[in-house]
């Protein structure tokens, strides 16, 4: 089987190097793919929102599935063009990655079926939002309505935040049209969890239970990054909360698809938080999250490419799910600067470690080196016994990487790994 992974992240080239296992994947190519991608797949230099140019080459190169990675080629209809054309792709259609793309609408529909979640109040005026602080009790939660690169969250202790947050959503468009409609949402405490769960729309397989590291800094501090690394399983997700999930997330989450009819094949993102008052959903996203990717799909012991065959024909029922024991670790070295205003081109250097897997991100080969060229750059994934030995071989694996400016958390799994 011919496989085509668009996008360019540690997501992407996790699924390449985990399609490559498969016994039924054939040549792999990667759209646009990065530096380290091109080890082990083809590169075609097509941006992943390039929607006509990834049509084309798949019809020419003949491919027989598009595995779509990132956010922004879903809500463009990627899955829905190739289909038209013949193409078998791997990922939901635009409408139903609505639920990830708008905010608004995602949280209407939590609504109406019963799902938990924050409360939460819509703007479309930054006046009005900024107004409407006054009626509420701080601490804030201000989101985009749309996409932002997964930065479009502030988290805000006082209404100046806030009213910073509002402003340079709706009136500076930090994040274009995707701020033009904001949501402050009531502040949830306790811990943050994440599971990816495939789906045909039929039935609702949960992969592992990881949790992430958003913010820049160690102990969580700073601002909102795509990720800075991840773990899985998770230690708080046990079975009393897998099964609260079950019966009032995953449950009630999959009438809301068949009862609105949203025709939905690929991943569900379920973000959790873990309240005083029980699991509540963050948001949906529609596709595997980054870097929880990187700490999950080491785990899967099951053939992913039969496993997306089977949501893509509708027949997911037949899927067991199985799982290596142990857990995984993934630490994320990033640019200086970000996920602020940050230097590409920087030559890295890496020495050999057969302890952890490179999930490369932001990076590029040129005349055989290997340069920066995004704001996360590698990832270090790597599994243990326990969580403490997992991530001592991911920071291992991270120590051997090496670029001017470099940075990664030291925190990596917390409290977890004691």
């Amino acid at each position: 089987m011919r496989i085509l992974v668009v996008g360019g992240g540690g997501r992407e080239h996790s699924l390449v190097w985990k399609l490559s296992e498969s016994a039924g994947a054939g040549k792999i190519f990667c759209a646009p793919g990065n530096g380290g991608i091109a080890d082990i797949a083809e590169c075609a230099g097509i941006r992943a929102d390039d929607i006509e140019g990834i049509v084309s080459f798949s019809k020419r190169e003949k491919i027989d599935l598009a595995v779509i990675g990132p956010d922004d080629p879903l809500m463009l209809g990627l899955a829905d063009a190739c289909e038209a054309a013949g193409i078998r792709a791997f990922g939901p259609r635009r409408a139903a990655a609505r639920l990830e793309w708008s905010k608004e609408y995602a949280k209407a529909l939590m609504k109406k079926y019963g799902v938990p979640t924050a409360d939460y109040r819509v703007f479309g005026d930054a006046a009005e939002a900024v107004a409407a602080l006054g009626e509420m009790k701080g601490p804030y939660f201000i989101k985009t309505d749309g996409l932002a690169l997964g930065k479009g969250a502030v988290f805000a202790e006082s209404r100046a935040e806030a009213e910073a947050a509002i402003r340079s959503f709706m009136i500076d468009k930090i994040f274009g049209e995707a701020g033009s409609r904001v949501l402050v949402e009531e502040c949830l405490a306790g811990p943050e969890m994440t599971v990816l769960a495939f789906t045909d729309g039929k039935v609702i397989k949960p992969m592992l239970c990881s949790q992430d590291h958003k913010r820049i800094y160690d102990g969580d501090r700073g601002p909102n990054t795509g990720g800075m690394g991840a773990f899985a399983p998770s230690p708080v997700y046990t079975e009393a909360v897998e099964r609260e999930c079950r019966e009032k997330i995953f449950a009630p989450t999959l009438k809301m698809l068949q009862q609105e009819s949203i025709d939905y094949r690929g991943v569900l993102y379920f973000g959790l938080m873990l309240t005083p008052g029980g699991v509540k959903v963050i948001e949906y996203n529609s596709r595997f999250g980054d870097p929880e990717a990187q700490a999950v799909l080491p785990l899967l012991e099951t053939d992913l490419l039969e496993v997306f065959d089977a949501v893509i024909n509708g027949r997911l029922v037949d899927i067991d799910l199985q799982w290596a024991p142990g857990y995984c670790a993934c630490v994320v070295a990033a640019s200086g600067g970000y996920p602020g205003e940050y230097k590409t081109g920087l030559e890295i250097t890496i020495e050999d470690n057969p302890e952890a897997l490179l999930f490369h991100a932001g990076t590029r080969r040129e005349n055989g080196r290997l340069y920066t060229a995004g704001g996360r750059v590698i990832g270090a994934a790597a599994l243990g016994d326990t969580l403490g030995a997992a991530a001592e071989r991911a920071y291992g694996g991270i120590r051997r990487v090496s670029f001017d400016g470099m940075h990664y958390r030291k925190d990596i799994g917390g409290s977890y790994r004691e």
